[in-house]
């Protein structure tokens, strides 16, 4: 589990196309600090596992669905990168609760700057938009963010300048795509009320 609060911006380093995937090399020297055969990081906001890893750069195996339902394969050799490792326990939880687990992407569409901060709109699925609500959380390429307001099909959040110093969403320009992680709890409530409305009341199946 991640909370979505970046630790450093890295950079991929090298591609290597397999058969039905790709390898990704990676530089991270903060999460690669005791990194491990087997650990997790989250690269964009996609929960990665670490294969090899030495000095300051791991690799990660990522396949093909996941290529195709999230961003990651439009990344190359000198793409920058969110990276963050799992939360510890006993941590802070700074953003909100992060699976690692893209739903779907987004397309920015539009950046309006200002002097202290900067308003991001982002194209939304049809399918995710339920679970997008007026200053709800979202997770955008692995990043914790408040949304501003909330459309049926598009999104805006504001960007401080430490977030757009320290992470992609400073590099990204309009019609660039980003990786969209939606509230998991609203996932969970959402299953469960449709549970319970299709459930038959107490008695009911007795009496049919």
């Amino acid at each position: 589990m991640f909370t979505g609060i970046v630790e450093e911006l890295g950079e991929v380093t090298a591609v290597e196309t397999l058969d039905d995937a790709c390898r990704f090399r990676l530089r991270g020297p903060v999460v690669t600090d005791g990194a491990k055969h087997g650990d997790s990081i989250a690269v964009n906001g996609v929960c990665l596992t670490v294969v090899e890893h030495e000095g300051d750069e791991f690799t990660a195996d990522v396949m093909a669905e996941t290529l195709e339902r999230s961003s990651l394969g439009a990344l190359g050799a000198g793409s920058r990168v969110n990276l963050e490792r799992p939360m510890a326990v006993g941590e802070r939880l700074g953003g909100h609760i992060v699976q690692g687990h893209v739903d779907g992407t987004g397309e920015i569409l539009d950046r309006k700057p200002s002097d202290n901060w900067e308003i991001v709109t982002i194209s939304l699925p049809e399918d995710l938009a339920r679970y997008v609500v007026e200053k709800g959380s979202i997770t955008v390429d692995g990043i914790s963010l408040t949304v501003v307001d909330a459309g049926p099909d598009h999104f805006t959040v504001s960007l401080i300048p430490t977030t757009l110093a320290l992470t992609t969403l400073g590099l990204k320009q309009p019609g660039d795509r980003v990786n969209l992680e939606v509230d998991v709890v609203a996932k969970y409530v959402e299953r469960l009320l449709g549970d319970r409305a299709q459930a038959p009341r107490r008695g009911e199946e007795a009496a049919r």
